[in-house]
């Protein structure tokens, strides 16, 4: 199984693919998860996307196969995805991230341009504010079950089947709780909405139709304020699109990098 060490940290990656001159695109390409999630939410982008490139999706620290402790602003979540880029040796990578892996992805656009050669942005918006509810209720024992289930039915689309909601359960279970609302609390914080223009990537932005915790309208704002950014609405979708809809999700990713 994949590790790497990062500032004395173990994180495990899932990879696949190979960014060489052979490869039909170069430019490799990394993942980012959202809040309490891990790598396993985009088993499907790493497949299709490893078809024409070196497509990596990593373990957040405390999720996952990851080492604890987790983080709790964009800035050291973004420092951890920077540590990864150098221990495998990608001096630049397309950046993709659903949610909280987002915020990630344009905190690193802005404070290191030189290392990102394009953004997928999923399921996310310049300003990410939580729910008290979700932030309070992520910590009480109380509560807890109660909080999983109103995120799950607040990030899947209803008609998402059975066994896909009771993973996504299971993920949010499996992820000590301090780590998720460390997660949120990185979210909460997060706005980055006068500083859009200064992002120069060639930018996706992809969001369900039916989206409730980013609605369509956030992701129309990334595309209005980013140069260069251009907008996938996937029907038939909630905040989790790439899990609902990971087809229509493969095909706009791959088309992106080929249009790099």
């Amino acid at each position: 199984m994949p590790f790497v060490n990062v500032a004395n940290d173990k994180i495990y990656y899932a990879e696949r693919g190979a960014a060489s001159a052979d490869a039909p695109h170069g430019t490799p390409i990394v993942f980012i998860h959202g809040s309490g999630a891990s790598h396993r939410v985009w088993g499907e982008q790493v497949r299709a996307l490893g078809e024409i490139t070196r497509a990596v999706a990593l373990d957040l620290p405390g999720h996952g196969r990851s080492a604890p402790p987790g983080r709790a602003t964009m800035e050291a979540y973004r420092d951890v995805v920077l540590g990864l880029l150098d221990a495998l040796g990608l001096a630049r990578a397309v950046i993709v991230g659903h949610s909280l892996g987002g915020g990630i992805a344009q905190t690193l656009a802005l404070s290191h341009p030189d290392r990102v050669a394009g953004l997928g942005l999923i399921g996310t918006g310049a300003r990410l504010r939580v729910l008290p509810q979700i932030l309070d209720g992520i910590l009480s024992p109380r509560e807890f079950d109660q909080t999983v289930e109103f995120i799950v039915d607040h990030a899947y689309a209803p008609g998402l089947d059975a066994a896909a909601r009771a993973r996504a359960r299971a993920d949010l279970r499996a992820c000590p709780p301090q780590v998720t609302h460390g997660d949120f609390a990185a979210c909460n914080a997060f706005d980055v909405m006068t500083r859009l223009s200064d992002i120069r990537a060639p930018t996706v932005v992809i969001c369900g139709r039916a989206d409730q915790m980013t609605p369509v309208k956030y992701s129309e704002y990334l595309v209005a304020h980013i140069p260069n950014a251009r907008l996938v609405v996937v029907e038939d979708a909630s905040h989790s699109v790439m899990l609902e809809q990971p087809d229509a999700v493969n095909r706009a990713l791959v088309e992106f990098m080929r249009t790099l």
